[in-house]
């Protein structure tokens, strides 16, 4: 059927407007400052079939799998599904969940008796329950030990609420009064999308809207397939190295072999290492969420995000793999590690099929959840965000410094320092970037974070530093890598600690104190701007040393303007 374009553009639109409008009522009435501040949530939009038609709003790692959720609810209650049922979820082998605390509360929308689609938000619960409080069990060796495990359910059924399965969820955190206010912010989301769903298919007509819907979805088929025409015909690889399973060192590897051919993409992950004894083996929906990312952020922005995007992209990922485990593998870290590598993988091999569009690696991060008691008795459980990483630089524009996890390509919002000095028992020392930290490059990475806090309470550190250690970004085109982080702990008795990359540790008061790692430059950084140069000199992203070493810049002695004649000495 030909449909008017103009009217299919206002389609989609009113459908990403939607996903945006029901992100803005769960910012304003979650209760965790994870939502509140820091929007570690997404909200999307499913057609009647299960198929991802908007995902607009949020952390594109959360929604690229989301149709895997809403289809596990068509499978499970396809016979049942009722007006004013609203659905949750969360486990990632039998409800295509990413990982645990990521729950789905989705809410199917019916117009004149038919149900037309559905209105989803998934959302990072502050704690789940499991071995360690704030989710992140460092420690894990298997799903058990990471909290409650949710099939597909009716939290709602026919408009009622199921009381006994609502206490059954706040019986399973430590932080019941927080999640009893978050859940009733994710259903008032959800309410809110359905309605306006409602409103748009109404308007269409429920027939028309399905034409619309799937005419949405065959615009995006169209555009990336655009995209792949771009790419040179071959089979282009690449690997990520994984040096540690959370547990012990290992020397493990993301591998992938992108083939180009008859405008179809396939990707293929033989060659991955085994799944892990540690928390980061990444689901099937992750997995596939992350490859998606990856191709929708190397090309250009204004590509649509649906599933629709995707349909000429065959993803293939072994059995018993890092990227599709079996059961009862933990995976608590999979939307950040291995999520990263894989779209750094990905990045890495689409790079040689389309050199132009080549983009250096972003940093890893070097956070941990901190966990205790409040002076009143009661429970906290804080995310260390602010020593964020950094991202790596592309043609025309430097990284972005302290962007935070590269799955979140800037979704996930640093919290505001003043409010967490009033939720929690901590007092903020610095917070600034760190100089040198940028991978040098035509156009350089973002620098990372020297962050530090002071805990004045026991507490329990849940590491999760990936980004300890060596360099974690990678150079493109000449580029080269950001320096590694750091974490380490100063005890109210001035014993120094060196952090570790992961483990669950109690300590008493304390100053903790991050390093964060930069992200990578692109292209040979002796043909960067000295204007550039200069500027980042005084910035203090770069010391002056680095500026002759790396850059082949040289200023005059007061520091305020560039050398001409030694810089061109500098650089031959």
């Amino acid at each position: 059927m030909t449909l008017d374009p103009v009217t299919l553009a206002l389609v989609q639109n009113r459908l990403d407007h939607i996903s945006h409008q029901m992100g803005w009522v769960m910012t304003r009435t979650a209760r965790s400052p994870i939502f509140s501040q820091s929007h570690d949530f997404s909200c999307f939009i499913a057609d009647a079939r299960g198929t991802l038609i908007s995902q607009a709003d949020g952390i594109p790692i959360h929604t690229g799998g989301g149709g895997f959720a809403v289809r596990a609810i068509l499978r499970d209650f396809a016979a049942s599904i009722e007006a004013e049922d609203v659905f949750l979820l969360n486990d990632p082998y039998e409800a295509g969940g990413n990982h645990l605390p990521d729950w789905v509360i989705a809410r199917p929308v019916f117009v004149d008796g038919a149900l037309v689609a559905f209105a989803c938000n998934r959302a990072h619960q502050a704690d789940i329950g499991g071995g360690a409080a704030g989710t992140y069990n460092s420690a894990a060796t298997e799903i058990f030990h990471e909290g409650i495990r949710l099939p597909v359910l009716k939290l709602i059924e026919r408009g009622t609420v199921r009381t006994d399965l609502w206490r059954l969820l706040l019986l399973n955190t430590r932080l019941p009064e927080a999640l009893d206010g978050d859940l009733h912010a994710m259903l008032g989301s959800t309410r809110i999308g359905a309605e306006r769903l409602a409103l748009l298919v109404e308007e269409l007509g429920a027939t028309q809207a399905n034409d619309f819907f799937e005419a949405v979805l065959d615009h995006a088929d169209r555009r990336f397939k655009g995209c792949i025409d771009r790419l040179a015909h071959g089979t282009w690889r690449a690997e990520e190295p994984i040096d540690n399973d959370c547990l012990e060192p290992i020397d493990g590897r993301i591998a992938v072999a992108l083939t180009v051919e008859d405008g179809k993409l396939i990707v293929d992950f033989a060659g991955t290492s085994s799944q892990v004894r540690g928390f980061k083996n990444s689901s099937i929906a992750n997995s596939y969420s992350a490859v998606y990312m990856a191709l929708a952020s190397f090309f250009e922005p204004d590509l649509p995000r649906n599933e629709g995007t995707f349909r000429h992209v065959e993803i293939r990922l072994p059995e018993g793999s890092i990227v599709n485990p079996r059961p009862p593998a933990p995976m608590t870290m999979n939307t950040v590690f291995v999520a990263h590598e894989i779209v750094h993988v990905m990045w890495k091999a689409l790079g040689q099929a389309l050199p132009d569009r080549a983009s250096a690696g972003w940093s890893k991060a070097v956070h941990a959840v901190t966990a205790g008691l409040k002076d009143d008795g009661s429970r906290y459980v804080m995310f260390q965000w602010a020593g964020a990483p950094a991202g790596g630089g592309v043609e025309g524009r430097d990284g972005f410094h302290l962007i935070g996890h590269l799955i979140t390509l800037g979704g996930l919002t640093l919290p505001n320092l003043e409010t967490y000095e009033q939720l929690y028992p901590v007092h903020f020392k610095r917070q600034e970037l760190r100089c040198d930290s940028a991978g040098p490059g035509r156009f350089r990475g973002g620098a990372g974070a020297d962050y530090e806090v002071e805990v004045t309470t026991p507490a329990d550190y849940a590491y999760r530093g990936e980004g300890v250690g060596a360099p974690s970004s990678f150079g493109a085109q000449g580029g080269k890598a950001g320096i590694g982080g750091a974490v380490m702990l100063t005890l109210a008795d001035g014993k120094h600690i060196e952090g570790w990359k992961y483990g669950v540790h109690r300590f008493g008061p304390a100053t903790y104190r991050s390093l964060s790692p930069g992200g990578g430059g692109f292209g040979d950084p002796k043909t960067r701007d000295p204007a550039r140069v200069l500027r980042d000199v005084r910035d203090g992203i770069v010391s002056r040393d680095s500026a002759e070493r790396e850059y082949g810049v040289a200023l005059t002695p007061d520091g305020r303007a560039v050398d001409a004649v030694r810089t061109a000495a500098l650089r031959g």
